[in-house]
């Protein structure tokens, strides 16, 4: 493997052999509560009944793969029920096998319709591993080349603890952040802008989020120019924010593209993009995705959907989410700067106390002290100071609390450390 491939761990890494519901066990021997997900991948969690005879019953068929040139009636049953649930009105759904490749798509969508190559991303922003979605990625750690095929335009991180949006209460960050967007597109644009992306809260930035509102105040600012909202839903998506089904629906605002992926298959390669259909059709020439939302990945979504809607796993998220924020914003400890998120969709920043200064060092410990409690969580932001953590929506709460404890031992014994140094 490649040496920029990172593996958590290190020396110590663990493979993952098996899997039940919220549990996963090591070659090790050993059984951890996964509160990452796979990165946020896993999103029903491990063995579950329904998905797995729904991808038995397409195996049992023979065919797993057929190219879109055929007709896939599990591909067209899933896009129309997410067409539905988009909130966009006569939407169109494009499938692909990651979110990377959504992105990249609705980079496609957007360029042709507004025949430019001007788009305004976000500081501390992910949007995937390709040469456009590089491009748009405003997090120097994933920033693997300055080369790119188009003229990006940045807008502040809506990022609390440091930087430009820094202590502002959220309605005067909601103006300071319109302030910056309108200076943007009157100094470093040529005026045509084709689109803004933007994720309702940043995943491996750390889960740092605007205000709600922002991405509506946003929109007002772009319909006056015609630039196009593109919503970057791979993490957000699906119910895990607890307070809505898309994250964009916090904002008072519809996009006019959204990109999926990550929890939908539930572990299979499966993304995609629903949007305005004059903006989906924009593509000038022949294109079609030679494995997306292939038999196999569509019949798994189609099983990750229908249980997501039937067990209201929404709800869930918004209910067992509350115990982990509550119970990690009431402890007092200084190593914590800030612990924020939306349903099961958690991120606790650690910084040196007293100061708002990253401490990475101390969040590898809190990683590895969880890791010996038996708990798995993930690593992120741009210092590589915040646990992220995006259970499977079907955690209990039972489990919550057992998570919840480990991570309040793990940051107490780290915190102790620290004061002793």
């Amino acid at each position: 493997m490649p040496g920029w491939m990172p593996i958590y761990y290190g020396d110590d890494a663990i493979e993952l052999v098996a899997g039940s519901g919220r549990r996963v066990t090591g070659s090790d021997g050993r059984t951890y509560l996964d509160f990452f997900g796979g990165v946020l991948t896993n999103m029903i969690g491990y063995d579950i009944a329904e998905i797995n005879e729904a991808v038995q019953r397409q195996l049992s068929k023979g065919i797993v793969h057929t190219s879109t040139l055929y007709l896939i009636g599990e591909q067209v049953a899933l896009a129309e029920k997410i067409a539905r649930l988009s909130g966009i009105p006569d939407a169109r759904v494009f499938f692909t096998n990651s979110g990377t490749e959504a992105n990249e798509s609705a980079l496609l969508f957007a360029t042709n319709i507004r025949r430019s190559n001007q788009i305004l991303a976000i500081k501390n922003s992910y949007h995937g591993r390709t040469f456009a979605t590089m491009a748009i990625t405003g997090h120097r750690s994933w920033s693997s080349s300055s080369l790119s095929p188009l003229n990006v335009s940045w807008l502040a991180s809506a990022d609390r603890l440091r930087g430009r949006m820094a202590g502002l209460a959220p309605g005067d960050l909601a103006e300071a952040a319109v302030d910056d967007l309108r200076e943007v597109l009157t100094t470093v644009t040529a005026g045509d802008v084709a689109a803004l992306i933007a994720e309702p809260i940043q995943g491996v930035g750390g889960f740092v989020a605007g205000p709600d509102g922002l991405l509506g105040a946003y929109q007002k600012v772009l319909a006056e120019h015609g630039i196009l909202l593109i919503a970057d839903e791979v993490q957000t998506g699906w119910g895990r924010t607890g307070e809505h089904f898309w994250g964009y629906q916090a904002h008072g605002v519809t996009p006019d593209l959204i990109t999926f992926a990550k929890g939908i298959g539930n572990g299979f390669a499966l993304g995609g993009v629903v949007g305005r259909a004059e903006v989906m059709n924009a593509v000038q020439a022949i294109s079609f995705s030679t494995f997306g939302g292939n038999p196999l990945s569509a019949a798994a979504g189609n099983a990750v959907l229908d249980y997501v809607l039937d067990h209201d796993l929404q709800g869930n998220a918004s209910r067992v989410g509350s115990i982990l924020l509550d119970g990690l914003r009431a402890l007092d400890l200084p190593l914590i700067g800030e612990v924020r998120g939306k349903g099961l969709m958690i991120g606790i920043e650690l910084v040196r106390p007293g100061t708002t200064e990253p401490d990475p060092a101390a969040t590898v410990r809190v990683f590895d002290e969880c890791r010996a409690g038996g708990l798995l969580v993930g690593k992120g932001g741009l210092y590589s100071n915040v646990l992220r953590m995006g259970p499977p929506l079907t955690l209990t709460e039972d489990e919550a609390r057992e998570g919840l404890a480990i991570l309040t031992d793990a940051l107490t014994r780290v915190s102790a450390e620290a004061h002793v140094a």
